[in-house]
């Protein structure tokens, strides 16, 4: 990766002739960071102060540049922001990693500060928009698997309680800032950019409609009118997010377009219960309670006695052992791929037959990335199965994208991911259907 100090050293912009001033329409195509050219492969994103970019350096390295533009008075005050936030908390596991910070130029001779960042992979948002309907008994399932919804809890709540520890308040969580690592196996925290420190809150209007606390609420409300008043908003507004988050993820429900932020407010409990129990008929032997518990404790109308992120973590949800979905598998990317529905039974019996595919599919794979190592269960769990795992989650994308759907012996190859935690302690998960 390229330098990964803090020094802001100037970046250079090329774009070709052709390309019209407007920034807001396009994109550069190529950055030079740190001394070392990266090319723009997509825009990953763009919101009213920044556009977040997808590049990649000549050794193949890839990661994300969120670029702000100049405010109107001229000022980057965004970007000191999230920079000064970032610097702070880097080293948490389940919070996005800052690579450096850089300056930019481009032709038309206009300045703009860069954070270069890790490439994360799909966000909550993409996988509630992309969640699957399965039929059961004449009814749509909606919603994710309780194995995604508790990783993903854990997961958010570990980064809450470091970041509140440290004294911050996010201020912005919604799905769209949570993503997901296929390398790091675990949800990631993003975007600071309204981020405070408790008791010394320097952003007027805070959190996104939907997901806004009601004490936030109030603060947005007094800010519009133009009236200073301390609404007292702390790190329990992050709580009230992450609950509607992961409400609209285990019902499949957007809370905003059903319900109103009144609504909720005055009967979090009955909307909540009344949520679980049109879900839990369709699963009605996982003890869904103790996730609705644990929600209902996020939503509580008065901040002081909503759980904290550090008490929410002993929930007795988090000690219950979920297995993941098909569905789970198929969409979270990891650097391992396990391919299903290719090898017969009487061809795990027979040494030679056994030999000659493990050569075969090491020699097929081996196509689309650097295979680490292969893996082809004789036994249950995993019988028949084949487990590839690939030296980056990036390579293992590739080939699940070109695998899924070819033929192997007459057979249509199914390809999904798989945690590459559990593969390496040689745990192969009985997956839900």
């Amino acid at each position: 990766m390229a330098h990964c100090g803090h020094s802001e050293p100037s970046a250079k912009l090329q774009a070709p002739d052709s390309v019209p001033p407007d920034r807001s329409t396009t994109r550069p195509v190529l950055f030079e960071i740190f001394g070392e050219i990266w090319t723009v492969q997509s825009r990953l994103g763009q919101g009213v102060s920044a556009s977040v970019y997808r590049v990649s350096s000549g050794r193949a390295a890839t990661a994300a540049v969120k670029e702000f533009q100049a405010d109107s008075q001229g000022g980057d005050y965004g970007f000191h922001k999230e920079r000064s936030v970032l610097e702070d908390i880097q080293g948490h596991k389940n919070i996005v990693t800052l690579y450096g910070v850089f300056s930019n130029h481009n032709c038309e001779g206009v300045s703009t500060y860069c954070l270069l960042l890790e490439l994360l992979d799909v966000s909550v948002s993409d996988l509630l928009v992309r969640r699957s309907t399965d039929l059961q008994g004449g009814r749509p399932q909606q919603g994710h698997s309780m194995w995604l919804v508790q990783h993903c809890a854990r997961d958010i709540l570990e980064a809450l309680s470091f970041l509140h520890r440290e004294g911050y308040v996010h201020a912005d969580l919604k799905p769209r800032n949570i993503l997901w690592s296929a390398d790091d196996e675990c949800f990631k925290l993003i975007d600071f950019g309204l981020s405070f420190k408790q008791g010394n809150q320097d952003v007027k209007y805070i959190q996104t409609d939907g997901y806004r606390a009601p004490e936030a609420e109030l603060q947005n409300s007094l800010a519009q009118a133009g009236v200073e008043g301390d609404s007292g908003c702390t790190a329990a507004v992050d709580l009230w997010s992450l609950g509607v988050v992961l409400l609209e993820m285990f019902s499949g429900i957007k809370l905003k377009d059903t319900v109103g932020l009144e609504e909720l407010k005055e009967n979090s409990a009955a909307i909540v219960d009344h949520i679980f129990s049109n879900n839990n008929l369709l699963c009605p032997a996982i003890p869904v309670y103790h996730l609705r518990d644990l929600i209902k404790s996020m939503l509580l109308h008065d901040p002081k006695q909503r759980c904290t992120a550090h008490t929410a973590l002993l929930s007795p949800f988090f000690s219950i052992p979920f297995a993941p979905h098909v569905k789970d598998l198929v969409l979270l990317p990891s650097p391992v791929l396990r391919l299903l529905n290719l090898i017969d039974d009487s061809h795990l019996h027979n040494d030679e037959e056994y030999d000659d595919i493990l050569e075969d599919m090491k020699e097929e794979c081996q196509k689309y990335g650097s295979v680490v190592s292969l893996l082809i269960p004789k036994e249950n769990p995993g019988k028949g199965q084949v487990f590839v795992e690939y030296a980056n989650s990036s390579d293992s994308k590739e080939a699940q994208r070109l695998l899924t759907g070819r033929t192997f012996d007459g057979k249509f190859v199914v390809a999904t991911f798989y945690p590459l935690s559990a593969y390496k302690r040689g745990y192969l998960y009985q997956t839900v259907q």
